[in-house]
């Protein structure tokens, strides 16, 4: 037995904190475990799950829409705002009481306060000192909060969407990154008038270039306008209670709400990092290295924090590495390698590996295999979406470097061409594997002949 009240004390109870909690009290160890406000962090409380429960109330317009194509007569809906957000408010608290749980059976110490480091193994918890052999460092990230923006006090951020008293007739966001795009469609599905402003040239950088183009022009014939290559400069509060946002370009934009969500920043602020010594970067990310360890020996650090991939599912991976180095003596460095991720606009985007620009970087031969066509379940309904599906194929190993689908249910097609790719396998494997029929997926399995080639950069054939 150490001397030290817990062989573990995790900063943080989000879904790596509590997931590597869980997990190491499970194996005997006396574990803490600190969370300030609510546990399931971002993901949980004000991220993925609750945009996710968000994005299927605001597709219900289109589903309308498209049941009289079948048959269906379906009298004019109507939307209840407040009841929404009741109802994933009471979602949101049952899960919270899943992770409580979790870690209570489990046999983990919890701790309703936050908490800072006062030396390597000594924290204040909440006004109490305790100490700890080892400390893990989960505290995720925040809104960029964009302070340097005039009147950026009026705007909301992804934080704030969830719980508005009441939904405005117009909204303006900027930002071009997944959450930017998923809650331009959100709002406009459940009836806002919204408009995404965008500092490049295109939405979703570093995503496939033919799947953001498609989305784009899919997102604009919805009726969202988007402008790109423009910033806003102010946002002003009018007499009536309305904002007024100023862009660059030199348009004025008048909307109920805006929304900034031009990315997020680790959560490190009055942590106690410089009386520990934990090193962090020019962003305030914890530095860490493949086995998620601080410089600082007996500190580790995972998730947003540490600004590595911002994915929850890649917090609960760097969690279980980190029990299995820790305390089973089985040293797992972490692989962030070909993550599969989704983008849950309308329609969505699946996608894993390299794009063809990346890939178009590093192999001097690729084969580019493309489909475009409208899925069968628009073809009674009327509607014109197209759905895009791309392979990225290595030229010379016929290796599967990248999978990209744009479309109804791209975002479920993509965790199982993760699998694909993890393996590394070919696209002579991807021939030889039986089509399910009829389905969407089918395509990535029946596209037998290249619909172009590039060799050293260039596009050929």
């Amino acid at each position: 037995m150490s001397n030290f009240d817990y062989d573990l004390f995790v900063i943080g109870g989000g879904s790596g904190g509590v997931r590597a909690g869980r997990l190491a009290a499970g194996l005997g160890k006396r574990v803490a475990i600190a969370e300030e406000y609510r546990f399931g962090g971002t993901c949980v409380i004000r991220g993925c799950v609750p945009k996710k429960l968000f994005v299927y109330a605001s597709q219900f317009p289109e589903h309308f829409e498209d049941a009289a194509g079948y048959g269906w007569t379906v009298p004019k809906p109507s939307f209840d705002w407040p009841t929404l957000v009741k109802n994933k408010d009471q979602e949101i608290a049952r899960l919270e009481g899943l992770y409580r749980k979790g870690l209570e059976n489990a046999g983990a110490d919890i701790f309703e306060a936050r908490a800072r480091l006062i030396d390597p193994h000594t924290l204040d918890v909440g006004g109490k000192r305790v100490t700890a052999d080892k400390i893990l460092i989960a505290v995720g990230g925040r809104p960029n909060p964009h302070e340097a923006l005039p009147g950026h006090e009026h705007c909301i951020f992804s934080n704030e969407a969830f719980d508005l008293p009441e939904l405005p007739s117009a909204i303006v966001i900027e930002g071009g990154g997944y959450i930017a795009v998923e809650f331009a469609n959100i709002f406009h599905g459940l009836g806002v008038d919204t408009t995404l402003v965008y500092r490049g040239k295109e939405i979703l950088s570093r995503f496939d270039q033919d799947l953001r183009r498609e989305l784009h022009a899919t997102m604009e014939a919805k009726g969202i306008k988007i402008l790109c290559h423009d910033i806003l400069t102010s946002v002003e509060k009018q007499a009536d209670g309305k904002l007024a946002a100023h862009l660059k370009s030199g348009k004025v934009i008048e909307a109920g709400q805006v929304m900034l969500a031009i990315g997020r920043i680790p959560n490190t602020q009055d942590l106690g990092l410089e009386a520990a010594g934990v090193e962090t970067g020019k962003t305030g990310e914890i530095l860490v290295d493949g086995f998620s360890r601080t410089n600082v020996e007996n500190i580790w650090a995972l998730g947003d924090v540490t600004n590595r991939v911002q994915l929850t599912p890649v917090a609960i991976h760097e969690a279980m590495c980190f029990v299995e180095t820790v305390f089973k003596g089985n040293p797992t460095e972490v692989d962030h390698d070909t993550i599969a991720t989704a983008v849950f606009s309308q329609p969505e985007i699946g996608t894993v590996g390299l794009s063809e620009d990346e890939a178009a970087l590093r192999f001097d031969k690729l084969e580019v295999y493309r489909a475009s066509f409208r899925p069968m379940r628009h073809t009674l309904s009327g509607r014109q979406e197209k759905m895009l599906m791309k392979l990225v194929v290595d030229g010379q190993t016929r290796r599967v470097l990248g999978a990209h689908v744009l479309g109804p249910d791209a975002g479920e097609m993509a965790q199982l061409l993760g699998i694909s790719l993890k393996a590394r396998l070919t696209k002579d494997d991807f021939d030889r594997t039986m089509a399910v029929h009829p389905s969407a997926a089918e395509e990535l399995v029946t596209m037998y002949q290249p619909s172009y080639r590039i060799e050293k950069g260039e596009r050929v054939g």
